[in-house]
Formats: C-alpha cells, structure tokens, sequence
C-alpha cells in the first residue's frame, strides 16, 4: 500500500469497520442499487426517457466501404454530445447495433475519433494512440465494415462533452502550466497544457457530481445510455439486443452500459477488469474516476457489477502484462464472475479470454471481439 504511506492501516479499518464489497447476487435488486449508487439514473427507472433530444445530422460520407454520418444531438445538460454513426456503405436491411466507446487515455481533446473515422484524416495525436492501443486502426469503422450499425459516442467530459480550459479554476490553470514547465513535455503546446489541466480537473468535476448527487460514472453511463436509445430508435438497426465493446475507459463504461440498459444484450469489455482490492497497492492513481463511483465498495466489487446482468453475454478481455492492473486482480475478476455466470445457469454466457502483451486492444483481440459479437447478436432477442 505503498501509496497510503504512514496510513496503510487504514485498509484494515475499512474492512473491518465499511463491510467492504459483501457477497452479492446478479439480478434486479443488484442493479437496482448499482443505479442508485451511480446517481442520475432516473431512465434506468423509467422515470424519464433515455432517448435524446433535439437530434440532427451534422454532415454525412463515404470512405473504404463504409458510410457514416456525424449526428448530435441533447442529453439535457450541458453541451450538445456529437456521435458518429457508421455501417457498411450500400447496406439494404437492418443490422446488428453497437455501441462502440471509446477510452480514456488522459486525452479528452478527442473522444469518437480515437476509435472511428470520421469524413476526415485522423490528427497525428489519434494516429499514435491507435498505433500503441488499437493495432494501428479505427475499430468502429472495422466493425461497421463486418456488417453492423455502429455509433460512437463522445463521452462526459470528452470531445464535445469537454470542459473547456476558460471554465477551469485558475488554480487548475496555474499547476497544468507550472507542470509542463517543470518537466519540459509539451510546455507552451497548448493541446498538452489542455490535457495535464483535465487531468486535474476530473477531479473537481467528481467533487461536483458527489455534491450533485451522482458520480463521474453515473454521468458517463447516462450520456451512453442516450446514443443507446438513440441507436435502437433507428429503423436500420435490426430489432434485439445491441452490443457494446470498448477498451480501457471505453471498457469500464462498456461495463456500467452492460449493468444499467436493458438494451444491451452483448457487452465486450477490455483491458478494464480487476478486483478493486488488487488495486490498493500503487494502482489506484493509474485509473479514472469512472472506475471509483462512490459508495460501490460498500455495495458490491467491480466484477459484481460487470456480472450484475448476468445471463446476459459478456466477453471480457485481460491483457497479461498490462500495468493498470496486477494479473492475480484480473484472474480473481476473472473466477468471480464465471461464478456469478454459474449460478445463473449460463457459465457459456460469459467468456474471458486472456492475452500476451501490454494495455492493448490490437488485431486479434478485435478480430475474437467482433466474431464474438456477431454470433450473439445474429437472430437474439431482448428477453
């Protein structure tokens, strides 16, 4: 507990005073609490509609076989989210959905174009993050590509759903400045003085959200669950459940869609697995807020909540010498949530693959992830 210093015994203390991560049991009352706990969940109640508003397209092309289209539209807060929509160019009938998210990275100056392409060429910034993180592609244009209607969302706090650097506390301003100063990476570069001053700034936004009412990760989960609805409501997405897939960030917010819309019927998650407790010795400043909604850890661990749907589809993806998470963290995620999968009567429901290599999502990790999408979409249906 390196981390904690002085104040390792702490951990005891929380075990044994918090009750920490109890035994938990996937089903509605699981969820229910995990909607609770999330905060801003009025629509999984059904207490208000989780479609957007005000839905418009922006502009529209065609490129390497694919169609795509840029949309935004009003989750009801807050500037207008901007999504791209993509499916095979010349595509008749209606076709499998997904929801494809993208990660986190530290860098919130892009959101969907990480992962699709858009009408045009990827800034260098996006090139290099696909080169070390995607095998060097856009996989939503990818899948799209295998036949599936795709939409990418911007999430909360990416893209067009970032804070812009003018709203930022002068003392967020100040230290983002100062740091890129003292170690000489990226000082006077505006797009990297922007990223070291979101990076601070996610954490006054979880303060806000935990005055508010909700979490980093129920305002995620809610702006997913909007180009969700969205992506049901078209006429060319085929009826059943949709898939969601995403790596890292786009992982933890593919397990947060997969817990809390009953739309989603497949949910890829990669490189976002573990067990919160491996975590405590040095890991935790390596990960969002996304990861830590407040008050979880008193409800049930992170392969709980990713299980909670369970006998709902799930493939979870672990790369062994990843350095966000220890290995032992993601084979105890692993067991614990084959065994939520058991108990459900569906242990073929869930599979967990593990893979050489660092936090990745490359070729053929995306290659397994859309044949394993493709088979539980083809002819499903919501229960």
């Amino acid at each position: 507990m390196e981390h904690l210093g002085a104040y390792q015994d702490m951990v005891e203390l929380a075990e044994r005073e918090a009750r920490l991560r109890p035994q938990v049991q996937p089903g509605q009352r699981l969820r229910a609490a995990i909607a609770d706990v999330l905060g801003f969940s009025a629509d999984v109640r059904g207490e208000a509609p989780a479609l957007p508003g005000d839905i418009g397209v922006e502009t529209s092309w065609e490129r390497d076989g694919v169609a795509g289209e840029e949309l935004s539209w009003s989750v009801g807060y807050g500037p207008r989210t901007h999504a791209y929509v993509l499916k095979p160019a010349g595509a008749t009938g209606p076709l499998p959905g997904v929801v494809a998210l993208h990660s986190h990275d530290g860098v919130k100056t892009y959101g969907k174009e990480k992962i699709a392409d858009g009408p045009d060429s990827a800034p260098a910034a996006v090139r290099r993050l696909r080169d070390k993180a995607y095998g060097g592609r856009a996989f939503a244009n990818a899948l799209a590509a295998e036949g599936f209607v795709v939409v990418v969302p911007d999430a909360f706090l990416w893209s067009s759903r970032r804070f812009p650097v003018e709203a930022m506390p002068a003392r967020v301003r100040a230290l983002a400045d100062h740091a890129g100063h003292a170690d000489g990476a990226g000082a006077g570069d505006p797009e990297e003085t922007y990223e070291r001053a979101a990076r601070l700034h996610e954490d006054l936004v979880a303060k806000y959200a935990t005055v508010l009412g909700t979490s980093v990760a129920g305002l995620v989960a809610r702006d997913d669950r909007a180009a969700a609805a969205y992506l049901r409501s078209r006429p060319d997405v085929a009826a059943g459940p949709l898939g969601c897939v995403g790596l890292s960030g786009g992982g933890c917010r593919a397990a947060l869609l997969q817990a809390t819309c009953d739309d989603i019927g497949a949910a890829v998650v990669v490189g976002m697995m573990s067990t919160h407790a491996a975590l405590l010795d040095r890991l935790v400043d390596n990960h969002t807020w996304m990861f830590f909604p407040p008050g979880l850890a008193r409800l049930c661990d992170w392969p709980d909540l990713a299980a909670s749907r369970a006998p709902s589809p799930l493939l979870v993806q672990y790369d062994r010498e990843d350095d966000l998470f220890t290995l032992d963290g993601m084979r105890a995620a692993d067991a614990a949530i084959a065994a939520h999968y058991q108990g459900a009567g569906r242990p073929d429901a869930y599979v967990g693959e593990f893979y050489d290599g660092p936090h990745k999502f490359d070729l053929a990790m995306q290659a397994s992830a859309f044949s394993w999408l493709g088979r539980q979409l083809a002819g499903a249906r919501l229960p």
